[in-house]
């Protein structure tokens, strides 16, 4: 598959032979959509806890007898059963809501968002993503000539272009990741992706 290839200034000058295993693969929404599951449960914190009747303050005296007086038989006033009792099987921080994923259906649920991003035409290679001075407004001056209006964008450099992602940084709606920590989730968040020509040969 062939694509072409923009410099800075939004202007063709190339074409780049792109992997049909890479972007050209089937579009697959459910594995996509396991993945996507998948990456934000192992994302999510358990910041919720409550107390079970062991840990609430308080309860230690029976609070009635046993025997003699037609109520019901209680042993403490912290029972899940009373008011200001303990929590029955409610949520605590340490557990863990993660979801295992293989590393082949990660790879694969990758190369079809990507492959139905390239089809929709929502990727640019760009042939150099490098700044003469790592400054935001110098990339923001970039993206000025390929957008009119402000867009969610991701932006894939190749590695030795480490300063990219600090000018990326703080402009909203944007985000910039080497092409081995790509994940469903970017691909789904942001609609465009610019790809850096050398950073499309570092994807496996």
């Amino acid at each position: 598959m062939k694509v072409e290839v923009y410099n800075k200034e939004n202007k063709k000058i190339d074409t780049v032979e792109l992997s049909d295993r890479i972007f050209g693969a089937k579009w697959n929404p459910v594995l996509v959509h396991q993945v996507f599951v998948s990456e934000s449960a192992n994302r999510r914190r358990p910041y919720a806890s409550t107390k079970d009747r062991s840990e609430v303050r308080g309860g230690g005296r029976k609070p009635w007898a046993q025997k003699g007086l037609g109520r019901a038989r209680h042993g403490s006033t912290r029972s899940p059963i009373w008011a200001g009792g303990g929590v029955t099987h409610g949520p605590r921080p340490e557990k863990d809501y993660g979801k295992k994923i293989n590393k082949k259906m990660k790879r694969a649920a990758v190369y079809s968002a990507l492959s139905k991003k390239v089809s929709d035409g929502e990727v640019k290679i760009i042939d150099d993503l490098n700044l003469a001075e790592v400054k935001t407004k110098n990339f923001v001056n970039i993206l000025k000539k390929f957008f009119k209006t402000r867009t969610s964008l991701l932006v894939v450099p190749k590695k030795e272009n480490k300063g990219l992602l600090r000018a990326v940084r703080n402009i909203p709606k944007t985000k910039a990741v080497f092409s081995d920590a790509l994940s469903v989730s970017d691909c789904l968040t942001y609609k465009n992706v610019f790809f850096e020509k050398e950073a499309v040969k570092e994807i496996s």
